[in-house]
């Protein structure tokens, strides 16, 4: 019997350099830096290299972008060592490919969502991640959104994200079935800065299943 592939973990909205060794001590796949400024969660490209640094080898660095100038995204591209990029705007196909680096595309799953129209609009994508997010917001709200919008057979890697926490990821990753789970403020003790008692509880619930 093939056993079922392990969920991946990661964690978003990494601010300080400790909170992202704690997040790989813990098991993260991948952590979030966030680049866009009106986020409390933005770091600057200095601050994204001393967490970077900080980090073990093998926890992959994801640079979120919110409807940026090609050239904004190129500058921070150009001193901080991101290895996925993750769109959170209305950015097109062709602009996430630009860059010369694998990307997610975040879709929004408000009343309209539909999964489909990504899967074909981004088919070069390495996954769609799954918010709550839309209009001005960029994700790490804490808000949830109804799983069962969420198509059982997929085309492309599901990266699920919004609201999730210690107390329901369990559920989320039974119900979906997601290759990975995104959480920033559901493992935070303010924005920005994450709990380390929080993160282990979330670990521990992806772990039990």
């Amino acid at each position: 019997m093939t056993p079922t592939p392990r969920t991946r973990v990661k964690i978003c909205g990494i601010t300080r350099p400790e909170d992202g060794v704690t997040a790989a001590e813990l098991g993260a796949d991948a952590i979030g830096l966030v680049f866009h400024p009106p986020s409390p969660r933005y770091v600057s490209a200095d601050a994204a290299c001393r967490i970077i640094t900080a980090l073990p080898p093998f926890v992959t660095t994801v640079g979120l972008f919110r409807n940026d100038e090609p050239e904004a995204v190129r500058a921070i591209l150009s001193q901080v060592p991101v290895q996925l990029l993750q769109f959170h705007g209305d950015e097109e196909a062709a602009y996430c490919a630009a860059f010369g680096l694998p990307y997610l595309k975040a879709v929004p799953m408000g009343a309209n969502a539909d999964v489909r129209d990504y899967e074909q609009r981004f088919a070069d994508a390495a996954g769609l991640l799954l918010d709550s997010h839309g209009g001005d917001k960029m994700g790490g709200s804490g808000q949830g959104f109804d799983w069962a919008k969420i198509p059982a057979e997929r085309r492309k890697p599901l990266i699920l994200a919004g609201g999730l926490h210690p107390g329901n990821v369990a559920a989320a990753i039974r119900q979906v079935r997601p290759q990975a789970v995104d959480v920033s403020s559901g493992v935070e003790a303010a924005k920005g800065v994450k709990d380390a008692e929080l993160m282990r509880a979330f670990f521990s619930r992806c772990e039990r299943l």
